[in-house]
């Protein structure tokens, strides 16, 4: 029977949706197995009562016998208190057990079915308020709006975006709004994500069937934005006054809780003609999503077949309407309203400037809608973009990098063990090589000198492509150079180059990030100008070096010792064959 209780418990949870008519059903063919003949007959009586019992308080309680409370803030009140007074019941009886059970006639067997039975209708009672036939209703509401996010899988960069995800909520979290944190997750989101995003970070996740996107065959249709109209689930939660929908890759500066008393619709034109979907305030409707879902069935018109265009053509006539300002006395408005830019302030803006100058509004949440490979949260977004190393200060503050530095770790390990055996192996592997004088000698020469090229290649590229991702950007880069340094040395051991010839373009790039890194620009062009100055000034000796390094591996192939002619045994010493 317990484990009946915790399939019947699961059914009702919110994340399968399942109706009270149904979990009803179910419980009813539950209890018919559980129950045999003999006692079922026995029992009628005792659960008779427990079930008058229920629709009497349940009446007095859940139903409006208590004028002094409204029905708009008191129907949690009394279906709590129908609960305890369940709870109370249900303690009563297993009570009532102890003392009677050598006086009554009822065998135990029997008694623990009554009890049984209680508990069910306990959870069946508990499962309307946490189960909805209409709209998304949440498991436990704490406060009358929320924040919102959504998190959908598919895409090449899910993890990036998950932990973006937790970094806003964390952030949120430690910013204390005065707001419930939702997370829209499609149902393919892994469990242990939805566990880590409930339990670590203190969010509601919400999960959902993804809406089809009726324009993914169109012309224009980036395949990364399929999943994006999601979020019009956060016209269904309906539980809330008002709902703020962010983006995940939304920087806070300072709390936005006043944005809760804007109107129906309220939106930001990062753009001068149009509003920007990375955050928005809404009030939920269920009319408006079904609206919005007919809509996207018929084929409604949409510019770029995602969520930006999809939204921007459902109100279209925003632009039109004024400023929202928060009313002083609290009070929520009605309507349409355009936000302030400080709500949305595009990263873009800053980089010109390297400086905030929104004068309208608090400067209050950044965005970066720009390319995705410079979306702050990746390591090598910083120095290149100022503005990353502020999320990265966010992250640590909040989520931390503990997930990332095991692998940093056991990389950093494995670098610097290739560093010691290439530097101890080297007189071995110059003893691999040494004179042919085969018709091949040519083909030989080019083929080695080609495995020098990519060798040195490889270096500065695959550790950039097995570095995690998400690390904090001065670990990335710390860990991009010994990892650079690690892989060059197989190709200065082997083919006997010089050092400092191979690391010239390391020393560039370096060079470069201290450029960008430099503090005190007063603008963006001049920091330009000084990254292109610096690229045009170093470029002659990085081309130097390249042709130095060639001439020098051409030299090394030409020795007599530099040419592998496998299964053959070393010219005894002092040999030397004339010409």
């Amino acid at each position: 029977m317990a484990l009946q209780m915790v399939i019947l418990a699961t059914l009702l949870s919110p994340s399968h949706g399942i109706s009270p008519i149904l979990a009803g059903l179910a419980c009813s063919f539950l209890l018919k197995l559980s129950f045999s003949v003999s006692l079922l007959h026995q029992g009628c009586i005792d659960i008779s009562q427990g079930v008058r019992l229920l629709i009497y308080h349940v009446g007095q309680i859940a139903f409006g016998f208590e004028p002094a409370l409204s029905s708009s803030n008191s129907s949690n009140r009394r279906w709590q208190q129908a609960l305890q007074i369940l709870c109370r019941r249900v303690v009563s009886v297993r009570r009532e057990e102890e003392r009677e059970e050598k006086g009554m006639a009822w065998s135990g067997e029997k008694r623990k079915e009554v009890v049984t039975f209680l508990r069910v209708l306990l959870v069946l009672v508990a499962a309307v308020q946490t189960t909805g036939l209409y709209g998304v209703k949440l498991k436990k509401k704490e406060h009358r709006n929320a924040y919102a996010t959504m998190m959908y899988m598919g895409t090449p960069r899910d993890y990036e975006f998950y932990v973006a995800t937790r970094v806003l909520i964390r952030s949120l979290v430690r910013l204390q709004v005065d707001a419930d944190l939702i997370v829209i997750a499609s149902l393919d989101v892994p469990l242990r994500w939805v566990r880590a995003l409930e339990q670590e970070d203190g969010a509601k996740v919400v999960r959902v069937e993804n809406i089809d996107n009726p324009y993914k065959g169109q012309q224009n249709f980036d395949k990364r934005f399929k999943l994006t109209l999601n979020k019009l689930y956060a016209w269904s939660l309906v539980d809330y006054d008002r709902v703020v929908m962010l983006d995940a890759d939304n920087l806070f500066l300072q709390k936005t809780d006043e944005l809760f008393q804007c109107g129906q619709f309220c939106a930001v034109f990062i753009n001068p003609c149009i509003f920007h979907t990375g955050l928005f305030v809404l009030q939920p409707s269920l009319e408006v999503f079904k609206d919005m879902i007919h809509q996207l069935e018929t084929g409604k018109e949409n510019p770029d077949g995602a969520d930006q265009g999809f939204i921007g053509a459902y109100f279209p006539d925003l632009l039109d309407q004024p400023m929202f300002h928060p009313p002083l006395n609290g009070t929520n408005l009605d309507g349409q309203y355009r936000l302030p830019m400080g709500y949305q302030m595009d990263a873009s803006y800053y980089y010109l400037r390297l400086r905030w100058s929104v004068t309208c509004g608090p400067n209050s949440v950044i965005t970066f809608p720009g390319a995705l490979w410079l979306k702050p949260w990746y390591w090598w977004s910083w120095p290149v973009l100022p503005l990353g190393i502020e999320w990265h200060e966010n992250r640590r503050q909040t989520l931390g990098y503990a997930a990332e530095m095991p692998i940093v770790i056991i990389q950093s390990i494995i670098f610097l063990g290739i560093i010691m055996m290439t530097r101890l192996a080297r007189p071995s592997i110059s003893k691999l090589c040494y004179r042919h004088s085969d018709k091949s000698t040519s083909l030989m020469q080019t083929g080695l000198k080609v495995i020098a090229i990519w060798s040195i290649l490889a270096a500065y590229i695959v550790p950039f492509a097995i570095i995690p991702r998400t690390i904090h950007p001065l670990v990335g880069w710390a860990l991009y150079f010994l990892g650079s340094i690690a892989l060059s040395s197989i190709a200065i051991n082997s083919f006997l180059l010089p050092v400092i010839l191979v690391s010239v373009p390391l020393i560039g790039i370096f060079g470069s990030l201290l450029v960008m890194a430099y503090p005190w620009y007063p603008n963006g062009i001049i920091r330009a100008l000084a990254v292109f100055g610096y690229a045009f000034c170093y470029a002659p000796i990085a081309w130097g070096s390249i042709v130095k390094v060639m001439a020098r591996l051409q030299v090394s192939l030409e020795r007599e010792q530099f040419f592998p002619i496998l299964g053959e045994s070393s010219p005894p010493s002092g040999f030397n064959k004339l010409y």
